[in-house]
């Protein structure tokens, strides 16, 4: 879990407690050291959150405190609604899921003016896109992607023949016709990107190829960019 996720966390869960929480019962909770506990109600307090207790008796939040307000401008809310709109075009139905459930959200917070704009918003975005995979889930390969985990894929060139392939998963490229998994072949030992609507079938294996600290994907990005300046996108 991110610092910041667990300061919302530790947060949420003493604006919640009906009586006083030990650090031991949060770090137990969290799944962190009582240590790291305490160094975050430190950090909270810093921050002027008023938690109240000490160590060995526990903390809790005066009623009726909450976080501030989230606050964007008119821009940051333009931005919002167009990017969610985008993404209803890369045929990922996750990220799509994703992306009505972040406008939901956002929805909530915003304060009348705002919310009206984010609803209305002056702009179109064509829903011509990449076509849905009807084989595979997204979701999946983006989780094999964070933890590394190999896939085994069947999958079928532009002329229809199929090969078995072992691959290292390291991005997802979306773009305007088609979707591409961007991943380390076992089979040709080179980065290879596989249509996502053309995979016939994809298995997460158990498992996991070394992840070199990200340098397979800087290396990816590093060839993208190069050849898409070789060919003038740039």
């Amino acid at each position: 879990m991110r610092r910041a996720d667990r300061l919302f966390e530790i947060i949420q869960r003493l604006r919640s407690a009906s009586r006083p929480l030990t650090a031991a019962m949060l770090a137990e909770e969290l799944e962190v050291t009582m240590r790291t506990v305490y160094r975050d109600i430190a950090a909270l307090q810093a921050r002027r959150v008023p938690i109240e207790g000490a160590p060995g008796i526990g903390y809790l939040l005066p009623k009726g405190f909450d976080l501030p307000p989230l606050m964007f401008t008119m821009e940051e809310v333009e931005a919002i609604v167009v990017g969610a709109r985008l993404v209803q075009r890369t045929g990922d139905a996750g990220l799509q899921q994703a992306a009505e459930s972040v406008l939901s959200k956002v929805t909530v917070i915003l304060p009348e003016t705002l919310r009206a704009h984010l609803t209305s918003a002056p702009f179109f975005v064509s829903r011509q896109g990449a076509e849905a995979s009807p084989v595979i889930d997204l979701s999946e390969i983006r989780d094999a992607i964070r933890n590394h985990r190999k896939l085994r894929l069947t999958y079928a060139d532009d002329l229809g023949h199929r090969t078995r392939r072992t691959v290292w998963p390291v991005a997802i490229a979306y773009y305007v016709r088609s979707t591409l998994i961007a991943a380390w072949c076992e089979l040709r030992q080179d980065y290879r990107h596989f249509r996502a609507d053309r995979v016939i079938s994809a298995t997460v294996l158990d498992e996991e190829f070394p992840s070199d600290h990200g340098r397979l994907t800087s290396d990816w990005l590093a060839l993208r960019v190069a050849s898409e300046a070789a060919q003038g996108r740039f």
